[in-house]
């Protein structure tokens, strides 16, 4: 990783020089050419839709491609070939990455309430990316590790065995200054209102996460208040952008609720869930136990777990593959730089065939860690299990890693393998019940009244006029 990091400094400040600001109009350091953006960006790009997952509904992703290309022209940089899409997680945030590559989760859409509210966060995002502030943060970036704050002497064996030496994804977790932000929500409302929206339902989307809060816990991409800081003061200086004509400007409430209608809600248990000290995968039909107390972060890629003391991790990967599994775990040892062979482990998965081998690895910035790889196959599927842990702190980890591995197992129990997504749905207020009464009715559960009431602007004890159209959970 330390490679890579440098590698990227040296082509930077190779090719620093002074450019104009295409917002600000003055010149300032440029560390990286519009050319290189765009290139970083269609990287960027891959590796998201690898690591996150784009959102399984082609018309819902048009749409937001069809709100963000309507207010590209508005923009300072309209030559740039935007593309917007959906990423698959409901943690509430939307990024931006150089080279104008743009993503919302279902999460905020979830949160949103009107396209108007939609246009003014596609149009912040678009702020990002208009003022390059992501280019020029890219030199402050340190090694992200995907949700997982596991100890500084396992971050070099944990990038490369969870694959996170691609420079891209990490501008996903870069935070903004406030003073990016104040300027990006500037242009938020200068995009949205030349877009002929109501730039003011940008202080409806900041009451929502306000009261919301952040809700990322647990999940492999922060929420929208870790990387877009939000402050009172933001607040204000938006309020004071507002003009009297800009209330006669287009909400769009029901088309755009109408949108997202059948909207997956909360985790989707078909992509892995988490249940009585069990990691349970639908889709794959597996399921292994999980260290008591352990953290556990899903992607579409992999699931990670980081011990509470963050000692030691463990990652589970899966390949297709016919290769023979002593080889293919020699070949992913010898993926990692500086492995070498300890010894063989005769562990048995019930059922299965597996191999387990333990390897030293040293550290370029000092330090050994013991590194576990178990392969375990199941139909035409390798599964490996990468644990990692200091070799002083491995020994007392090493039952608990052996036991995760022992216990993968084919999932075939009904009860977990037919769990079905919570889905947002739309109900027309009568005009005589609270929401909590509409909520009730819905057969929603009682512990998401809170939140879906936040989703729907509202408190729990108000009457919906008649007609409203209303989320719910079901």
């Amino acid at each position: 990783m330390k490679k890579v990091f440098f590698l990227l400094l040296i082509i930077l400040f190779s090719f620093s020089s002074c450019a104009v600001n295409p917002v600000t109009g003055k010149k300032e350091l440029s560390l990286i050419s519009e050319s290189q953006e765009i290139a970083l960006g269609k990287q960027t790009d891959i590796e998201v839709r690898q690591e996150y997952g784009v959102y399984a509904d082609p018309e819902l992703n048009a749409y937001i491609q069809s709100i963000g290309k309507a207010l590209v022209p508005h923009t300072h940089r309209p030559q740039l070939a935007y593309q917007f899409a959906v990423l698959d997680t409901p943690v509430v945030n939307a990024f931006a990455v150089p080279g104008g590559y743009i993503y919302v989760t279902r999460g905020i859409l979830a949160l949103m309430g009107s396209e108007a509210e939609l246009a003014v966060v596609l149009g912040h995002e678009l702020g990002h990316v208009n003022a390059r502030h992501s280019v020029r943060r890219m030199s402050e970036m340190m090694l992200v590790q995907v949700g997982l704050a596991v100890g500084s002497a396992l971050s070099e064996t944990f990038a490369q065995v969870a694959g996170l030496a691609g420079v891209g994804v990490q501008l996903l977790f870069l935070k903004y200054s406030r003073d990016d932000e104040r300027q990006a929500d500037g242009l938020g409302v200068e995009y949205a209102r030349k877009g002929v929206y109501n730039p003011g339902e940008m202080i409806a989307f900041f009451g929502s996460l306000e009261k919301l809060g952040d809700l990322s816990g647990g999940q492999a991409l922060p929420g929208f208040l870790s990387t877009h800081p939000l402050t009172k003061e933001r607040i204000e200086k938006v309020k004071q952008m507002l003009t009297a004509g800009d209330q006669t400007l287009e909400v769009k409430e029901r088309p755009y609720l109408r949108r997202i209608d059948g909207l997956v809600y909360g985790d989707d248990p078909s992509q892995g869930y988490v249940e009585g000290g069990r990691f349970y995968h639908p889709e794959m039909a597996f399921t292994f136990a999980i260290p008591g107390g352990w953290k556990v972060v899903n992607t579409p890629t992999q699931v990670m777990l980081s011990s509470p003391d963050e000692k030691a991790a463990l990652i589970l990967q899966a390949e297709k593959t016919a290769e023979d599994l002593p080889g293919y775990v020699q070949k992913k040892a010898g993926q990692i730089e500086g492995s070498q062979f300890v010894a063989e482990d005769n562990l048995k998965v019930p059922g299965l065939a597996s191999v387990h081998q333990i390897y030293r690895v040293d550290q370029q910035q000092g330090g050994t860690i013991n590194l576990r790889l178990s392969a375990i196959r199941k139909g035409n599927m390798v599964y490996t299990f990468s644990a990692v842990a200091g070799s002083t702190d491995f020994p007392r980890f090493n039952q608990e890693f052996r036991r995760s591995a022992q216990s993968f197992a084919q999932l075939r129990d009904p009860a977990f393998l037919n769990r079905r997504p919570r889905l947002l749905r739309l109900v027309e207020a009568s005009g005589r019940q609270t929401l909590q009464e509409v909520f009730s009715s819905a057969g929603m559960d009682k512990d998401l009244w809170p939140s879906v009431a936040i989703l729907n602007g509202m408190e729990l004890g108000s009457t919906p006029p008649q007609g409203q159209m209303l989320k719910v959970i079901r």
